[in-house]
Formats: C-alpha cells, structure tokens, sequence
C-alpha cells in the first residue's frame, strides 16, 4: 500500500520528469512560439529555413552572436514552408523566407515584402535583387554528377554526350514539374541547345532526343537522384553542384562536370515575409546575408556559391571564371514560364511513350 507521502513524492518525481523531456525537445517544423516574446520586442526574428544543415549552421549562430537577435528557426522543405506562409498570410508568425528562388517564388510575391538591402550594390550585377523583392544570396549552379567507376571511356562534357547510345536508361534525371534540380537542368538544357532561344523548335528537338535515352526512366526524389549515381546506380545525373561536391569531399568516387554549352546559377534568395512583427530584424538579416563576412564564410569552407563581388571561393570548387553560362538566360522570364516550360515537357515525353 503507499501512504499519501509515497505518492505526493511520486507525482513530484513525474512532474519534474515531464518537465525535463518537454524541455528537450526540437523547435524544427513546429509553429513558432511568440508567446514568449511581444509584438515590439526587438531581439527576436523567425526565419523559416530549407537550406542544408551547413548553410544554417554557418549563418545563424553568426548572426545572434554579432547582432545580438535571438533566431527561432523552422526547418522544412521548400514546398512545406510556402504553404505555411500562405495560410499564416493574415497572422503571419514568420519573418523570414530563406528558400527557394526568384523562378519559384515569383508568382507568390504578394507572399512578401519589398526590400532591397544596401548591400546590394555589392552583388555580381546578374544576381541583383531586380524585382525588389527577392534577395540572392548564394548560388548553387547546374551540373552532371559523373560516377568514374561506371562512365568508362564515354565522354561526359556537355549536352550532346547524353544522347549517347551507351547511355540510353543510364541517365538519373527527375521530374521538371515537381524536382527544382531538375526543371534548373532542363532549363539550362533550352537555353543552351536553343542557342539562347528556349522555345526554339532546334532547344525541343534536343529534349526529344535527350528523353528518349532516358527510355523511361526518371527519379522521383532530387535526393535520391544524385545519391544513385554517387552509389554506382548510374553513370551519370542532372543535379545541383552543391551535393556533389559534398560527395567528392566525403571521398566518393564521383566528378562534377559543368557542361561545355553553358550551365545556369539560380540566385538562392532569402526574403522578408509580408506584414513581419520582426520587421527591423528582418531587414537585418537579409544584409548580413549579403555582407563581406558572411559571403566570404561560406564560400570559403561550404559548398555553395557566394554571389557578392570578389567573395573567397574554397580550393575545392571550379573557379567561377572556368564556367560557360548559358547565353541570354532570364531567371524573370523562366519563372514566369515554368508552368509552360513544364506543360511542353510533359506532352513530348508522353509523346515519347506513345
């Protein structure tokens, strides 16, 4: 039998327990908790994330520690963290959007503020904030993941390699419509086989040819994706240039090759949430984003590309200066076509099928 004691000490032991596991637990996806900070208090920013756990790590700490702004931070994928900001439109609990970029925010801008830091100025001209609303910070261009053990004597320098026959069903490609890797890599394939033109009949006819090598075949994920070529699933893949490196430095057996015709850097942006209760702070956070010592940081020891003008760029990259970009490419103009660059994808590759 327990005496009243017993279970006085006993509910004491739960309650501290239950304190002590609620303590621990993670903010990520969770709803922001504002309730612990007023509406005018000016040493918080909300920033929902979608970069990789390297890119928040070397910035946020950064940040609260030379601005004295403490940072809540949801993690989550692109898609998941745009739908939050579209619900949360009327309340919104978040002050920051560091995902995605102008081709797939354009649509949404009503999403967000307009700001362009002063930092601006310093950016590459290419990657200036023209719409006023989206910031790029960093970049992450396209690229073939080439896996040596598997690629034998095939040559792998650009576009037209693809078409080759020792490679039909061999080539990891996802889906334009729902893989940003993807669409970016089909979207420097028009540009560059288009010849700057890419709705071009000449920019078609080569994706015709290009999904008929692919024989069917095309990833789900865009993880997944430059993993199987890492694993020596397949010879070759379209991704981003930020994982394969990331391969490369972990001693896979890979190579990142930027095609000869021309590649494409998508401006990974940050934006400020429209109507933000941490306005001031958001503001804040978009120029370090652009400043001298954050670009310098993480193009010297990450795997992604800083856009800011004469930023360090790590031993381990390809010197921007070796790179061919596509001719005449618009980042405004492919996202206000994504839905009509994808629409054609899919009735020629559905053509492919028939």
């Amino acid at each position: 039998m327990f005496n009243k004691k017993t279970v006085s000490k006993a509910l004491i032991i739960m309650l501290l327990l239950s304190t002590v596991l609620t303590g621990c637990s993670s903010n990520e996806g969770k709803e922001p908790d504002n309730s612990k900070v007023s509406a005018d208090d000016n040493n918080i920013l909300v920033v929902y994330t979608a970069r990789s756990e390297s890119l928040n790590n070397a910035v946020i700490p950064n940040f609260e520690k030379d601005t004295g702004i403490k940072v809540e931070m949801i993690v989550a994928g692109t898609g998941e963290l745009l739908k939050r900001v579209e619900s949360e439109k009327n309340n919104p609990m978040g002050d920051i959007l560091w995902a995605a970029d102008e081709t797939m925010l354009a649509s949404k801008k009503d999403l967000f503020m307009e700001y362009v830091s002063p930092e601006d100025e310093n950016m590459i001209e290419q990657f200036r904030n023209k719409s006023g609303f989206f910031s790029p910070a960093f970049a992450d261009p396209t690229v073939f993941i080439v896996n040596k053990n598997l690629i034998g004597d095939i040559k792998m320098e650009g576009f037209e390699d693809l078409l080759n026959p020792e490679l039909k069903g061999k080539i990891a490609f996802g889906d334009p419509a729902n893989s940003s890797s993807a669409f970016q890599s089909l979207a420097a394939m028009l540009y560059a086989m288009g010849d700057g033109d890419p709705m071009s009949d000449k920019a078609w006819d080569f994706v015709d040819k290009f999904i008929a090598n692919l024989d069917g075949k095309m990833s789900t994920s865009s993880g997944q994706l430059h993993k199987s070529v890492a694993d020596g699933e397949y010879p070759v893949g379209l991704t981003w240039e930020d994982p394969v490196v990331n391969y490369i430095k972990n001693g896979a057996p890979v190579e990142v090759v930027f095609p000869k015709e021309g590649a494409i850097f998508p401006g990974e942006s940050v934006q400020i949430i429209k109507g933000a209760k941490n306005e001031e702070n958001a503001k804040k956070f978009v120029d370090y984003m652009l400043s001298e010592k954050i670009q310098n940081l993480v193009g010297g020891e990450l795997t992604v590309r800083p856009l800011r003008k004469d930023a360090k760029l790590a031993s381990y990259m390809v010197p921007t200066d070796d790179i061919v970009l596509v001719k005449l490419y618009d980042e405004g103009w492919v996202s206000a076509n994504k839905d009509a660059i994808t629409t054609k994808f899919n009735e020629h590759l559905e053509k492919s099928l028939n």
